[in-house]
């Protein structure tokens, strides 16, 4: 007897058979039952999720002789003839071969005739979104208003491919990917009604190489059924399908760890060996990884993994591991994959994504840990020093207050608080002066210079740059603002003093300086004053000076020149003899 592949021979010919669609089957139940049925439905899923296989089981319903029923017999004539698709007016139709609009045109005419054999036309169009842009347009009309004995079924793997204007006009149902459970359970059924035995292990292995997908599933199953003779096994699958077993993964994970270059090198030299490609190898490696990553966040994450065959073994490994240390293994896998879809040599790529995880430097893989421990302690930080900066600014503005107070009062009758609080309130002020930069005329001049455009374009940049570099030293650093460039100095003006004092810190303001050196290209050198000082200095800069009001003696002539008070010679030159008197 010829034989037929597994998943044709298990194809679902009823609704109860199907798997994992139970929201799906349930609503064309209840709209058979009810007579509600659409014209138009549109089935759009993941490959092997029963897209066609409820097609033609709803064909089956409402053309069964024993219906419409909510379950077709299988027994009666139509029924039969309609799974072996042998009925004229149930037509399944491939759009990946039969795109165009002369096709379409010629479906649309025959459309129009009544059904010679069963109850009603249906016409299943599977990979719907193949069609062309014209084959679309010719089908709108029709799909919209077909006659009533006429029913339309889309199947499409790539919903967003097809014209809104299409699935407006269809009943849209999105079949899911089937659970690994319920793989699973189905696998089994089928290996004991076929006389396969298979271990526990392998069929979740099964399960989880299909993505979701029962055909793929049972494909799989099909193959390494004929290799093994009916007896499949864990090791067998991992064989077959070139997948690498949970511990050898551990055992590699253990050589990345530990930096041992030369057992890495060799287990990867093991797996070329054995006939295994490197694509899948970074594939199954990396879904380890993030495994690992969902097993160490997630608590009871195995419903989440995709190849965790024993959580506990995976959460033994995870402990080893930290977070930090995960993710920036995980992003370095991701990254050579992509660079592999493109490389001559992919085993080589692959080499190199393990070495470069190999040699990580130790702060960012031993001292994972520690750094995640300095984060937290970064973060208290920066809670801290804003509870202190408040507290000074409210004691900084009670002394203000008291020191106006103070001076409007008088200084013979002030309290003696009072003038305690003046002079406080006047201390920084003092200091604010004595940072004032000796050439601050310059630093005027060169206030709209290309040079001090560049660095105000480039000041957000600076910004997250300090902020990246160290969270605490940018807290405080952007209180500031560039107001001037001359030569290789950046002139900053803050607002608060505290925050000018806090940044010209040595090792803060070192690498202030480092970082604006890397964003503008070239050695600076950061300058500090008081942004009140600096308008100051702007304004007193653009208003002309004021002349001296001086008495000068008049020309000399006969009386005045021999005057000893050139001020009474002033007032007679001003006011002339008849005004002015003289008086000894």
């Amino acid at each position: 007897m010829e034989h037929v592949a597994l998943y044709r021979a298990w194809r679902p010919q009823s609704f109860q058979d199907m798997v994992g669609q139970q929201h799906i089957i349930r609503t064309l139940q209840n709209a058979i039952r009810e007579q509600r049925l659409s014209h138009a439905y549109l089935f759009s899923g993941p490959r092997g999720t029963g897209k066609t296989s409820a097609a033609k089981i709803l064909a089956k319903a409402v053309n069964c002789e024993k219906g419409p029923t909510a379950e077709p017999c299988n027994e009666c004539d139509a029924c039969r003839r309609i799974t072996a698709g042998a009925v004229m007016d149930v037509l399944e139709i491939d759009a990946a071969s039969n795109r165009g609009v002369e096709e379409i045109r010629d479906l649309r005419e025959k459309v129009k005739y009544a059904p010679t054999e069963v109850r009603q036309k249906v016409y299943i169009i599977d990979e719907v979104h193949m069609l062309t842009t014209e084959a679309f347009n010719a089908l709108l009309k029709t799909l919209e208003e077909p006659p009533p004995h006429v029913m339309f079924i889309l199947a499409t793997t790539e919903p967003h491919r097809l014209p809104a204007t299409v699935i407006s006009r269809c009943q849209r149902f999105d079949f899911r990917r089937v659970s690994l459970e319920e793989q699973s359970e189905r696998l089994k059924l089928i290996c004991e009604k076929e006389g396969i035995t298979a271990e526990e292990e392998a069929i979740q292995y099964i399960a989880r190489l299909s993505d979701g997908g029962m055909r793929d599933a049972l494909s799989i199953l099909d193959q390494i059924a004929s290799f093994s003779g009916g007896q499949v096994s864990y090791q067998q699958v991992l064989e077959m399908t070139g997948g690498i077993a949970s511990r050898q993964f551990a055992e590699l994970a253990q050589t990345l760890l530990a930096g041992d270059v030369g057992g890495m090198l060799q287990m990867i030299d093991g797996f070329m060996q054995e006939g295994k490609s490197a694509d899948k190898c970074m594939e199954n490696l990396l879904y380890y990884f993030r495994d690992l990553l969902m097993v160490k966040m997630v608590p009871q994450a195995d419903k989440l993994t995709e190849r965790v065959l024993d959580p506990r073994d995976f959460a033994e490994i995870a402990e080893s591991f930290t977070k930090s240390q995960l993710f920036k293994i995980i992003d370095t896998l991701n990254h050579y994959q992509t660079e592999m879809k493109y490389a001559v040599q992919p085993q080589t790529l692959f080499e190199v994504a393990l070495l470069k995880i190999c040699t990580i430097p130790k702060e960012e893989i031993d001292g994972a840990s520690a750094t995640a421990h300095s984060s937290t302690a970064d973060a208290s930080e920066v809670s801290q020093l804003r509870r202190q900066l408040s507290e000074l600014e409210a004691k900084l503005e009670r002394a203000l207050q008291g020191g106006v107070s103070a001076g409007a009062g008088g200084g013979a009758s002030a309290p003696a608080g009072n003038n305690r609080s003046s002079a406080r309130s006047s201390a920084p002020r003092v200091a604010s002066k004595a940072k004032i930069p000796s050439n601050m005329d310059r630093y005027i001049a060169e206030r709209h210079s290309p040079a001090f455009m560049e660095v105000q374009n480039k000041w957000n940049q600076i910004l997250q740059a300090v902020k990246e570099e160290k969270v605490t030293i940018h807290a405080w650093f952007m209180n500031g603002e560039p107001v001037s460039v001359l030569e290789d100095s950046v002139l900053v003006a803050f607002k608060n003093d505290i925050h000018r004092e806090t940044t010209e810190k040595p090792a803060n303001k070192q690498l202030i300086e480092n970082v604006m050196a890397r964003q503008l290209g070239s050695p600076c050198r950061l300058v500090t004053m008081m942004l009140k000082d600096w308008n100051d200095a702007i304004q007193g800069a653009a208003e002309p000076p004021k002349e001296a009001f001086e008495l000068e003696p008049p020309p000399e002539d006969g009386g005045s020149s021999n005057s000893k008070e050139p001020w009474v010679d002033e007032a007679l030159h001003l006011f002339g003899d008849d005004l002015v008197v003289i008086k000894e």
